[in-house]
Order: C-alpha cells, then sequence, then structure tokens
C-alpha cells in the first residue's frame, strides 16, 4: 500500500493505526493507497482502491448484485436459462 503524507511529518506508528482504521472501515475492499492530509489540526484521509475494475455484475428486479449467491433459487435459475450476449472488446 502506497501511503502518502501531504502537508507535514507523522510518526510511523500513528500513521499504521490510519491504515488499520481504513481497513476497518472498508473491509472487503483492497486498499492500494492513502494519502493522509495534514491540514493543522486536522487529517484528511483519501484512499485508492485496487478492486475498482468492473468485472461482472448481474441485474435482477432492478438491483446490481456480484455474485449470483445472493439471489434466491428462483432468480438463479432465471439467470442460468437466460440467453447470453457476447461483448466484443
Amino acid at each position: 500500500m502506497k501511503i502518502n503524507v501531504i502537508g507535514g511529518t507523522m510518526d510511523p506508528r500513528e500513521v499504521d493505526q490510519y491504515i488499520e482504521y481504513a481497513r476497518k472501515k472498508h473491509v472487503g475492499r483492497q486498499i492500494s493507497g492513502m494519502d493522509i492530509i495534514i491540514d493543522g489540526e486536522y487529517v484528511d484521509l483519501k484512499f485508492y482502491f485496487s478492486d475498482t475494475d468492473f468485472q461482472h455484475a448481474y441485474r435482477s428486479a432492478d438491483y446490481l448484485v456480484k455474485s449470483m449467491d445472493k439471489l434466491n433459487d428462483a432468480k438463479q435459475s432465471e439467470f442460468r436459462e437466460k440467453h447470453t450476449h457476447k461483448v466484443d472488446k
């Protein structure tokens, strides 16, 4: 993970605490970098994620899910029977 401290210096232990905070706040996301912006007594955090590439989403009843296992058996069956179209890249 690339860490940038902007606007001052910070003890490495404090940086580690911000990393821990980021991991707890964004469970399930892969954080590739973080900007720690020091502004007087305040600190702003900006996160960069490496999992932002769109892979696949399934549309069901006007909502998107990343995994078919979130759908009930009837919807899973509907997707298995559905005709798919190739996408040219």
